[in-house]
């Protein structure tokens, strides 16, 4: 549906040609978005720009979660190299999109906090913002003291540098500082021409959500080209999904455990990691389900045995996790450790644009196979799990309640699947895409909204591949969660986030 201000369509719909989207100009662009922003029914999914011909054009995807529609509003700016007023002004929320426009397009923005370098890729507007000259945000005192941490960390922990400013043990402030990877994902996507290709680097994106980033990708090429993929396959994507879901949750609790001490809780967890994720390997050959999701297809279609197995670990994982968690969270030495730390208010996490875990251990129900649901999602009534206090208490609750739900949905999904007819068919790498479209691809990965988007050109190829984990939007959250906290309980308040580095630095 298109109206003279914005095109809305539908998550995974198909593609909506380009000159369909109306071009505001950019005060009414502003008013529209801020407008809309305004409500916490509406959170922004991406806001970037590309070049078209002699301009710069704008696309911002906004989420209307009470309708379950997208809003795409356009504009356009010359190459003039005045300012646009910022959004971030009147909506914190939008301050990461458009510190990426400035440094990936030189974009000047007046009113804008701080526009800070976010990625350092490669193709940078502006070659002199380079690691070394970060401007860290600072505090002049006497008694005030600086601490950094990483980039380079212990364990397998990605890079990244943490620079706390701390009265005694006390965090006043926390700024996070990523870009460390340059791996150019977006323009590998653009440039590629082999769908098998693409969906290898879907699923690579962010290692612990190739389920989700996979699904995505597969979603998007399905949408560009028309095609609709049969119910079964549609159903087996989302027990894909839902396996990963719960294979993290569970090794989440396990680090969370690790933190405090809590040795029982830790292997317990890890032992029922292992058993998920041998469970997806047995399926597909591999444990974090790379393989297993493609366009158009699957080259390993679900049966009877594997459904079998999945349904028999799936019961001794609900069992036992249950168990465990129990006594995870009534044990004083824990619940000491957890309750009322690295609090994120829900103001907060409306304000910064949160999604998926944070959002929901807030009490704002953001969980997109509800609001915008996708694959076989779209034929089920979800409910998402939820807590308020936002603390490192609800953050390993919701886990705990979200491993419970999704062995729900996996056993409403495979009672679905054999009832129907198994069509799943071989995947399908030469999809033709539509000529001079915009297609829009979000999944609930278990961390929280991804969303890729696609531009295609005259021929059908891409000109603009975009891609949005949902640690974009969280990792602020991080930063407010350890304010006024003592610096030694910041390993489990980062271990209750789990954020993605790479998902960050594409």
């Amino acid at each position: 549906m298109s109206s003279n201000l914005y095109t809305e369509v539908r998550n995974g719909s198909g593609p909506v040609g380009i000159r369909e989207i109306p071009v505001l100009d950019y005060g009414r662009f502003y008013e529209e978005v801020i407008s809309l922003l305004g409500n916490e029914r509406y959170h922004c999914l991406t806001y970037f720009c590309y070049p078209a011909g002699p301009v710069l054009k704008f696309i911002c995807c906004i989420a209307d979660d009470g309708s379950g529609t997208i809003r795409i509003l356009s504009h356009e700016k010359s190459d003039d190299g005045a300012p646009l007023r910022s959004l971030t002004e009147s909506c914190y929320a939008m301050h990461i999109f458009e510190r990426e426009i400035h440094e990936n397009h030189g974009v000047k923005y007046d009113g804008h906090p701080w526009l800070k370098p976010v990625r350092y890729p490669h193709d940078r507007a502006d070659r002199q913002n380079v690691m070394a000259n970060y401007p860290f945000y600072e505090m002049e005192s006497e008694e005030l003291h600086e601490v950094g941490v990483g980039p380079i960390h212990a364990g397998v922990i990605e890079p990244g540098h943490f620079r706390f400013i701390c009265n005694g043990e006390k965090v006043l402030h926390l700024e996070i500082q990523l870009g460390y990877q340059h791996r150019g994902i977006e323009k590998l996507f653009a440039d590629e021409v082999d769908g098998l290709r693409r969906a290898m680097l879907a699923e690579n994106i962010a290692g612990d959500t190739a389920v989700g980033h996979g699904l995505a990708y597969a979603q998007l090429a399905e949408s560009l080209a028309g095609y609709m993929p049969s119910g079964s396959l549609q159903a087996e994507r989302c027990i894909a999904l839902e396996l990963e879901r719960i294979a993290v949750h569970i090794g989440d609790t396990a680090a969370l455990c690790g933190d405090v001490a809590y040795q029982l809780g830790q292997v317990a967890s890890e032992a029922l990691r292992t058993v998920v994720i041998n469970t997806t390997q047995s399926w597909c050959g591999n444990r974090f389900g790379k393989g297993l999701i493609r366009p158009g297809g699957t080259n390993f279609p679900l049966d009877e045995e594997i459904a079998g197995e999945l349904l028999r670990n799936l019961e001794v994982v609900d069992r036992r996790f249950g168990t465990v968690t129990d006594c995870v969270y009534t044990l004083p030495s824990v619940l000491g450790r957890f309750e009322e730390i690295g609090t994120v208010t829900r103001a907060q996490a409306i304000a910064i644009g949160a999604v998926g875990m944070v959002a929901r251990t807030c009490g704002v129900p953001r969980d997109t196979r509800a609001t915008h649901p996708f694959q076989y999602y779209r034929q089920m009534a979800i409910t998402p799990a939820m807590q308020e206090n936002g603390d490192v208490l609800a953050r390993g609750m919701l886990r705990a309640l979200e491993v419970k739900e999704s062995v729900k949905i996996i056993r409403r999904l495979l009672d679905e699947w054999r009832a129907g007819e198994k069509t799943s068919g071989r995947p399908r790498y030469d999809l033709s895409f539509t000529p001079d479209s915009l297609a829009i691809s979000v999944t609930e990965g278990w961390r929280g909204e991804i969303c890729h988007v696609a531009v295609t050109d005259g021929d059908g190829r891409p000109v603009l591949w975009r891609i949005k984990d949902p640690s974009m939007h969280n990792w602020m959250a991080l930063a407010l969660a350890v304010r006024n906290q003592e610096i030694s309980d910041f390993p489990v308040c980062n271990k209750s986030f789990n954020l993605s580095y790479c998902g960050n630095d594409l």
